[in-house]
């Protein structure tokens, strides 16, 4: 699998599906790598030539020290498509993957052609939250954070009957360098693409989950408000929802890309 060279970060991306199907670019949640999206492989590559790839600081992929920020991460999507030579793709991000998204959509508009945000978010007016984790991950490394995390990420219904899922993703959480969640934390915490989202002329839908304390539904209201056309999907899940409903969430997808 291709391990891209994005201005001194190396970059692991992996390429599943069809070479000549339209590509179709996944993008995860902060602490997490690219087997977050495991269970839609297969659906998604019916249709679509998959990239999914490791943010910077994250899984396979090189950890500079940070801080990083959104446009940086941007532009690491924009140097894995060089490289594969994809002119064009569609784009589902969720949460940090939605926000990188939102800076592609309006800073790189040739380069996308549906977009897909998820759960996510464009902007935290209170930075308290993001200080005091910063804190803690730079005493404590992300251990302290496993529980609560996941109490986040899903709801108490399905913690209780999908232990296997939790523990995979409480496992993938752990093995996060702190160093590359930190980085992130602060590209989080800067973010402001509030005047970004009006710029988004690619098809749009947002997802939602209804019970998602991470990003609330009314902030993808606000996404989907601000940005031209766009559409919005509500799931009953919290903030992970293609783990959580996976079924539900490749059938929004794809219902929505293959319009």
């Amino acid at each position: 699998m291709p391990e891209i060279n994005a201005d001194g970060c190396m970059i692991h991306a992996e390429l599943t599906g069809p070479e000549r199907a339209p590509v179709l670019m996944l993008s995860n949640s902060l602490g997490t790598n690219l087997h977050m999206w495991d269970d839609q492989v297969e659906p998604f590559t019916r249709h679509f030539r998959l990239i999914r790839y490791d943010r910077r600081g994250h899984g396979r992929s090189g950890v500079p020290k940070g801080p990083y920020s959104m446009e940086r991460l941007g532009r690491d999507v924009l140097a894995i498509l060089d490289a594969l030579d994809v002119e064009k793709v569609s784009w589902c991000g969720l949460s940090m993957g939605g926000m990188v998204g939102q800076w592609l959509g309006a800073n790189a508009p040739s380069r996308i052609d549906k977009l897909i945000l998820s759960n996510t978010a464009c902007y935290y007016p209170d930075k308290t939250f993001w200080a005091e984790r910063l804190a803690l991950v730079r005493r404590s490394g992300v251990a302290p954070l496993a529980a609560l995390t996941m109490e986040r990420w899903f709801t108490s219904d399905f913690r209780r009957r999908a232990p296997a899922a939790i523990a995979r993703m409480t496992e993938m959480f752990l093995k996060t360098d702190p160093e590359g969640y930190c980085g992130c934390i602060e590209a989080i915490r800067d973010m402001d693409h509030r005047a970004l989202l009006a710029k988004i002329a690619a098809p749009t839908l947002v997802i939602a989950g209804s019970a998602d304390p991470a990003t609330p539904l009314e902030g993808n209201e606000f996404i989907r408000a601000q940005i031209p056309g766009a559409r919005i999907a509500v799931l009953e899940a919290a903030h992970i929802a293609n783990v959580e409903k996976p079924q539900a969430y490749a059938d929004t997808v794809l219902g929505f890309l293959l319009s």
